[in-house]
Order: C-alpha cells, then structure tokens, then sequence
C-alpha cells in the first residue's frame, strides 16, 4: 500500500520547508535510507531519507517551492499502483498536485517566495516595462538566510569575477552574516554575468546576489525587474567587474593540488558519515562513496584510510591583516578612529539588549574551594590523552547538576516554559568581532576528555570564522568563563531563550579557615544569572549548592 511522506519538522522554528534539490523522480525505485531530497529549512539544509523500499508514484512540490509542514511532500508505494485519492484528499481536492509540473521549472538558486507576483492579469500602463517573474529564472541567485537571526549579509569577499566560468558546488563568495563568514556554493553550472554587490557591501536577505547563466542572457531586464529599474545597474556591472578582480586574489583559498581528491563541488553523503567523518577528523573530499550516484555512506568512512596531508595554507594565515603599531596622535590634537559595525556585533547589541531588558535578572555569587578540583585535575592530565582544563571539570559539573535541578535547565517561551530534560550547555568563546556560544550536546552524557577536545575544537572553528549554525543552535544553558583573563567575579547576560548563564571568575589563592586554622586555599567565585520569569532565588540557589559539592568532590562527576 502506497505510503505518505508529510513534510516534516526539522528544526524547532520550522513552518516551512524550501525544496532544495530532489535525488529521486517519479518513477524512480527508491530503498530504506537512501537520500530523497534536501530540505532548506529556517536554518539549514537538511538531507532527508526514504524510511522504506518502493517506487516514487508522486512528488508534491518542485524544485524551490515550498511546502509547509505536515504539507504532502511525496508518496511512495508499489509501481502502477493508483495514488490519485491520496493525492486529492491531501491537495484539499481539487488541486493540480505541484509535482505534476517537471522539476526543472523551478531551480531558483536560493529558494524564496517573497519575489513579486506577475501582474499579467492587468494591462501595464504604456511606460512600465513588462513584468518578470523571477522565480521562474534558474539564473537568479538572491541571497540567502545563512543563519536564524540573519537579515542581511555582507561580502567579504568573491571567489568568481563577472565572467568566469562557474560549476554546480564551486564557492561563490564567502559571506559574513551575523555569526560567522560562511562560503556560498553554486546550484548550477554557467557563467557569473552580474554581481549585486562589491566587496564590503551589504545585500538584505531576498536581495539580488548574483546572476549566473549563458552568454547573451539579458541581465539588465532582471536587475532592473528586481531594484525597481534603476539605470545604474549596467554602470554597477562595470564598476563591479573592476572591483571584484583584486578582490577575488585576496581571498582565493589556497590550492590543494597535491592531495588526491576524490570529490569536488557538493559533496553528497549520508549523515550518519557526515557524523563518523567528522568524529574521526575525516575530510569527505577525499573518501570515495560506494552508494546511488557516489555518495559516501557510513562502510565508506569507516574503511578510509587517510594519508599524510599538508595542513592548508590559509589554515597558517592570519584571518584579518592589523598594522603592527598604533598611529601616535600629536599631543594636544583630537584624534579617534572609526570602525563600521560588524554583523555579529549588532546582532550582539540586540540580542543582549533585547535579553537585559525583557528578562528580569537577578544575581546569585558563590565561592567554591577548589583545593580538591586542583589536585584532581592534575592528577587527570597526567594519564589523559588531552588537556583537561579548569573549565572543562566546571562544564562537567555543570551538567551533572542541571540533571539534578531542571528547572535551572529551562527556557522561557511566552505563553509556557519549556523544562528540557537533554542538557545541552552553551560555552562563550571570544572571537575578535565580539562572542560566539558553540554548544557541547548532551554533555551530562560525556567524558572529561570528550569535552576537552569538543570545546578546543569549537574554539578553533570559530576563530577560524567556520562554525555552522548547526553548532550554535540549541543550547539550554550557558556558561561564560574569564578566569583565564585574571577576573575574580563577574555578571553574564543571559542567552536567551536559555534560563540562565553562569559567569565563571579565576582560581585566586587567598587565605581560608580549615579546622580552626588559617591556611592558603583555591577559590573560585561564580555567578549564577537568572530569569525570574522561570527560576526562583531558591531554585538557583539549591543548583549553585550542588555544583558546589560536584566541584568540592570532583569524584563524584565521574560516576
């Protein structure tokens, strides 16, 4: 019997779902875990598989439309087999199913519905040029939203300039949004005919990226449909075709000629590899996949064996050029610098502004002796494979005390709190354009030593400006600690939708009472901020207690 497949939920936020691209036709004989399509969701692109064997019978949307959730997405079942009652009920019906209309229709580049309609219904006034609707234009390339909060984009820089040939997964530009530069691939195979912007600029999210088609493509009509048809826009090409070239030698990444890529372009793989392989430290680029059209599976993985690879070049390079010495100011002579503001610190600015001012805090400080921790971890290190640092054993702890004290591990949603029973902790990590809070999963469930190489890990992905926002999405608690800065004692600002976040000062020797007598000891304060729309001063209180005897006795976070 022919089966339903709805479009599902993929993310927490998720309404609606964009269909990036379809790996299976109707027709097409499809088996348990093979890929079906890729889901462009409200914060990424997810692949997503076939729970059982048989024959696509029907598709309910094309390429770059949407779908809502719950919304008919496919049906599988036996070939021949009559799905048209399946068909109407779901379509409310009388539709005419989306997927009766060829795929290729629709390959708009960054999925998007909020283009303007035709107006064919009405007869255009004399001097108005004939509406496009640019959805229907495969070379159409708007920008896209990189991340949940993203508004708008700015080009760090352009790996293709106007009239260069460009392949289906070859990097565009590299785009800095609010939380990371990120690198942009192509959907498709032409040539890059126009560039909405120059290096530096900014592009709203739904603006016009770039146009990538054949020769002789008539660009100006597209430009001008899309930004009200300005004549600047033939100017702009020139300006941009100019300004682009020594724009796009900066930012060439360095080549990697000498290892033995197996795949280039969009690499296609299950995401039980893409799991293994990065676990492992596995580049796909060089694994070869055995399954439909090549792609790597979890036997793949497995099996690699890497060889000896160079690390990149750009790896070495410093992100950002800085002169090495300060201009000196003439004495008695106003002077000052003045920097744009960057993507991330604005959304910095107002998420924190929007958290401080919306979520009635309050404060919670303790001092904890750490004289056990300090012996413990030194003790640690000297049979662990990795470093184990002071705040690991916080983070660790942390955990082991949220499982204790849920409501500690909450968020606050409007109309009800969500109480999570997953502890996934937030660890704030400065970068040079301001704070990044990659998130360490289910870290109640993880080793000292398996949180000491996530955390190092993610601190280098986001000085390299390479976190995604599946790294960053999803925390439920959130620790910031400036210890390793000399600080004793400090407030945080709570990541929202998260309850709380705990500020983490330095390990001071300062002189203690132990059994009558005053001796030297290892303290370290911490402070506990909280939602008062969620936790009460005896709710924080009781959790901070109990971190306090996890850490005092750091045995007790290893059972």
């Amino acid at each position: 019997m022919a089966e339903v497949i709805l479009m599902p939920r993929l993310s927490d936020t998720m309404t609606e779902g964009v269909i990036a691209e379809w790996h299976k036709k109707v027709g097409d004989p499809v088996k348990k875990g093979d890929l079906l399509a890729e889901i462009e969701t409200d914060k990424a692109t997810m692949e997503l598989e076939s729970y059982q064997d048989g024959t696509i019978l029907h598709l309910g949307a094309g390429k770059g439309d949407k779908l809502q959730v719950n919304d008919l997405l496919a049906i599988v079942g036996k070939a021949g087999e009559d799905v048209s009652a399946l068909v109407a009920r779901h379509n409310g019906g009388g539709a005419t199913p989306a997927a009766e209309k060829p795929a290729e229709q629709k390959p708009v580049e960054q999925k998007t519905a909020e283009q303007p309609a035709p107006a064919a219904a009405q007869p255009a006034p004399a001097q108005a040029a004939p509406a496009i609707d640019v959805s229907k234009m495969e070379e159409v390339v708007l920008m896209p939203r990189l991340s949940d909060t993203m508004t708008e984009g700015v080009i760090a820089g352009w790996n293709k300039n106007i009239g260069d040939d460009v392949k289906k997964g070859e990097v565009l530009a590299e785009i800095e949004t609010d939380k990371a530069t990120m690198e942009l691939e192509s959907y498709k195979d032409g040539k890059l005919l126009y560039q909405g912007a120059k290096v530096g600029e900014k592009i709203q999210v739904n603006d016009l990226l770039c146009i990538i088609g054949k020769e002789g493509f008539d660009v100006n009509s597209v430009v001008n449909a899309l930004k009200g048809g300005g004549s600047a826009a033939p100017a702009a090409t020139a300006e941009q075709k100019a300004a682009a070239a020594p724009a796009a030698d900066t930012k060439q990444p360095a080549p990697q000629a000498e290892q033995q890529v197996v795949n280039e372009g969009r690499i296609l793989a299950s995401p039980l590899a893409k799991k293994i392989a990065q676990d492992k430290g596995v580049d796909l680029k060089y694994v070869k996949g055995t399954g439909d059209n090549g792609r790597i599976i979890k036997s793949d993985v497995d099996g690699y064996v890497p060889a000896a690879q160079p690390q990149p070049a750009q790896q070495q390079a410093a992100p950002v050029a800085k002169p090495a010495t300060q201009p000196q100011a003439p004495a008695g002579v106003v002077s000052f610098d003045e920097v744009p503001v960057s993507q991330m610190r604005k959304t910095i600015a107002k998420r924190l502004s929007e958290s401080l001012f919306t979520a009635p805090h309050f404060y919670l400080t303790m001092a904890i002796d750490m004289d056990a921790c300090v012996a413990a971890r030194a003790k640690l290190n000297e049979v662990s494979k990795v470093k184990i640092s002071f705040n690991d054993l916080v983070l660790k702890a942390t955990a082991s005390a949220l499982k204790q004290h849920p409501k500690v591990n909450s968020s606050w949603l409007g109309e009800k709190i969500r109480i999570n029973h997953h502890v996934n902790i937030g660890v704030a990590v400065a970068v040079e354009e301001g704070l990044l809070v990659p998130v360490v999963r289910f870290a109640d469930t993880k080793s000292l030593s398996q949180i000491a190489v996530e955390v190092k890990e993610f601190a280098q992905k986001a000085k390299d400006k390479k976190l995604q926002p599946a790294d960053w999405e999803g925390s439920t608690f959130t620790i910031s600690n400036l210890g390793m800065f000399g600080i004793d004692q400090f407030t945080a600002i709570i990541n929202p939708p998260d309850a709380c976040i705990l500020a983490v000062g330095g390990i001071s020797q300062v002189p203690v009472v132990k059994n009558g007598q005053i001796v030297p000891g290892n303290v370290m304060k911490v402070t506990l901020s909280c939602d008062h729309r969620v936790v009460d001063g005896a709710t924080g209180s009781a959790f901070l207690q109990t971190l306090k005897s996890l850490l005092e006795e750091p045995l007790r976070i290893l059972i």
